[in-house]
């Protein structure tokens, strides 16, 4: 006993110390139909907790039910527990994580018997458990942790774009439409199903993280199956929008990296010919950019003259991430153009833009 309560100790210190962006706010009908997907993650989930006669501590939400292995005075009711998810069936019967338990005391697992089949027991190694809340307004959070409670209601919810799954918030897709992606807040995530993630000048990836980074606001009506919460927001629609105010809302998302932006598009396409003298100029980019650094750091010329000033006026469009350049004056006719883009220009998370140049022809 002495052995198994100083691993118990030793369990909870190692699941308290890692970092909270890799603990998942989830309930357990997701842990128990995506076992493989949770096994050895870091979560966190909201049920009944209920000490049995016979000892054992067991977590139940919507008639579903797991083993909360922990040592030490437990509040009995609704209860938040955090701690790792452990799918039994996946470790060797002489893993040395386990060699120091009970196994039949504290999983139902006989040593003797048969080795358990992946999914077959589970458990959650708890590191804290203290009494819960009922949930209030439906934030992404609220609504994975609870989501019973907001089931066939249609809600708001703001959070991060996370394409289609692209940062792996979430084990599978719903498979619902085309358009399925996921939005992300907290330790928490959710899919939204028929909707395409398109407004009034923007449109966002669903299959490169250029976007993941932006915020936004979706209404839909809640619905689950396979261990699967969605939004489903046919006729609904999408709206960029700000951060919440709250750090709290957004302390645990951790966005990979990205690259420095680049160019990803122009209008006319470098090297194109008979251009119209009075076209515009269109460029888009891979990231979202200051638009205050295009300032100073612009030069149009023409092979005709090429000391010559081009006056032109500027205009970005952070939903399309597009800046465009118009001519004062129609460019001189039969000419070569050359437009670049000095160092200096960066995207809204400071990384910069390396000097960029397009070149075209004009026709008459």
């Amino acid at each position: 006993m002495k052995r198994l309560f100083l691993l118990f100790l030793l369990v909870a210190a190692g699941l308290s110390a890692q970092p909270a962006a890799t603990r998942r706010a989830t309930n357990l009908a997701a842990l128990l139909a995506h076992t493989s997907y949770f096994h050895m993650r870091a979560v966190v989930v909201v049920g009944e907790l209920k000490r049995l006669d016979s000892g054992e501590l067991r977590l139940t939400t919507d008639g579903v039910s797991i083993k909360v292995v922990h040592q030490g005075t437990t509040p009995e009711g609704l209860a938040e527990v955090r701690g790792e998810f452990w799918d039994l069936g996946k470790f060797n019967a002489d893993d040395p994580r386990l060699v120091s338990y009970d196994l039949k005391r504290t999983v139902g697992i006989d040593p003797e018997g048969g080795w358990p089949r992946a999914g077959q027991v589970t458990a959650l190694i708890a590191s804290t458990i203290s009494a819960a809340t009922p949930p209030g307004a439906p934030g992404i959070r609220n609504i994975v942790l609870h989501p019973s409670r907001y089931l066939d209601q249609k809600v708001t919810v703001v959070g991060q774009f996370g394409g289609r799954n692209l940062l792996g918030d979430l084990p599978e897709a719903p498979a619902v439409s085309r358009w399925d992606f996921v939005v992300r807040s907290a330790d928490a995530a959710i899919w939204v199903t028929n909707l395409r993630p398109r407004g009034k000048d923007f449109e966002l990836a669903l299959d490169a993280r250029i976007d993941t980074g932006r915020w936004v606001e979706v209404s839909g009506t809640l619905q689950q199956g396979r261990g699967l919460q969605w939004l489903n927001a046919e006729g609904g629609s999408i709206a960029i929008t700000q951060a919440p105010k709250d750090p709290a809302d957004t302390a645990t998302i951790r966005v990979a990296a990205a690259p420095p932006p680049e160019v990803v598009f122009s209008a006319p396409i470098g090297g194109e010919t008979d251009v119209r003298p009075t076209s515009s100029v269109r460029i888009q980019f891979s990231r979202d950019m200051d638009p205050a650094t295009f300032r100073g750091r612009l030069r149009v010329r023409q092979a005709s003259a090429p000391d010559a000033p081009v006056a032109f006026t500027t205009n970005y469009l952070p939903g399309t991430r597009v800046l465009e350049l118009k001519f004062a004056q129609p460019l001189e006719r039969f000419s070569r153009i050359t437009v670049d883009l000095q160092d200096g220009i960066i995207g809204t998370d400071k990384q910069p833009l390396s000097p960029w140049t397009l070149m075209f022809d004009t026709g008459s």
